[in-house]
């Protein structure tokens, strides 16, 4: 059936934080309310809607320290993606962490409203707009209401929102020979309105406090080796052949508007407090980054041939992968726009098979 809301707002609604995480990944790390980040002006215009790079004014520096003041958690309205709001105010290192009154409505942790999630990966089948969804087992164990496996067969209707509200009605049968956990009807519906793909994620949600029932996508990226995303060579590839609408969704670019993108720049070198929007993706560098991350970075003496280890989520969220890698080159540039920038400074090549 279709969702009994008839269509998505134009205007973004804040979404649960607990189910924004849930969607969003275990992994994705967004700054709370009150804590000293530091924006990297580079990487926030990697994220812009044009196909060209954004030439940003020589008196930006390549990095701000900020105060985070608020959180917003958003959806994205074409294609429903979690994205953050985040609203910074640059800060001199010596400022009192007390000196600036904050909103605390920006915390995603809350013991007493958990989520409980699972991620599927997309196979052809489930993308095929005339066919069903099979459900893995534990994902209708620990997910779903139970069925009554004493019926024949045993069925059940769900009534599941997005991550816009939006409810969605969906046939949950257990048959076939082997029998298995299927969604029938309703799921064609859903597959062409949220347009996707084999290798998209659906990721199914309950809140343990109410028994509700969340469902929401991650778009397939560029480069199907969990390690490949990160290797300079594949990044550079993937930017080199990014255009047009949809290649951008699945890219992680075309979300930010370029106006939007100079404008935060510019009042961040001011020293005025500013917004920006951070859509998490796996591969994508954050450029909100917390200070204690950068400021330690800061301290190695980072060398070629170095070797380093990086912990990476799969894209089911299954498990959580560790990479080794070689550090092949160091570039922090002496002049020019961005000098002294540490944006992208290292590029490491990473090996193809996970430690852990």
């Amino acid at each position: 059936m279709p969702p009994s809301t008839t269509a998505v707002p134009a205007v973004s609604n804040d979404v649960d934080p607990t189910v924004w995480k849930a969607i969003a990944g275990n992994s994705v790390e967004i700054p709370t309310v009150g804590t000293r980040v530091y924006y990297f002006p580079q990487g926030h215009a990697e994220h812009a809607n044009c196909g060209s790079p954004i030439f940003l004014s020589s008196l930006i520096p390549p990095f701000i320290l900020c105060r985070v003041l608020s959180v917003r958690f958003l959806a994205d309205s074409v294609t429903d993606e979690a994205y953050a709001k985040i609203f910074l105010l640059p800060i001199n290192q010596s400022e009192d962490n007390n000196n600036v009154a904050v909103n605390m409505n920006g915390d995603v942790e809350d013991a007493e409203n958990e989520v409980v999630s699972f991620v599927k990966i997309l196979t052809p089948s489930d993308a095929n707009n005339g066919g069903g969804f099979s459900v893995p087992r534990f994902c209708a164990d620990s997910i779903f209401p139970r069925l009554n496996f004493v019926a024949e067969p045993p069925v059940q209707n769900l009534s599941i929102r997005d991550i816009h509200g939006c409810v969605w009605e969906f046939r949950h049968i257990y048959r076939g020979t082997p029998r298995r956990h299927l969604l029938t009807t309703g799921w064609s519906k859903f597959v062409n309105s949220k347009k996707l793909v084999a290798g998209d994620s659906a990721v199914f949600a309950r809140k343990t406090n109410t028994g509700e029932l969340y469902v929401g996508v991650r778009r397939a990226t560029r480069g199907n080796d969990i390690c490949e995303r990160w290797n300079s060579t594949v990044l550079r590839s993937t930017e080199q052949t990014s255009s047009g609408g949809e290649v951008r969704w699945r890219t992680g670019q075309g979300r930010v508007a370029t106006e939007a993108i100079v404008e935060a720049a510019e009042m961040a070198a001011r020293g005025m407090a500013f917004e920006v929007s951070c859509y998490p993706r796996a591969g994508w560098a954050d450029f909100v980054v917390r200070a204690e991350a950068v400021e330690a970075s800061s301290t190695v003496f980072w060398t070629v041939g170095m070797r380093v280890k990086m912990a990476v989520e799969t894209e089911d969220s299954s498990r959580t992968a560790c990479f080794q890698g070689t550090v092949s080159s160091v570039n922090l540039p002496q002049s020019g726009p961005w000098r002294g920038s540490p944006w992208r400074m290292l590029q490491v090549s990473y090996d193809s098979v996970a430690i852990c």
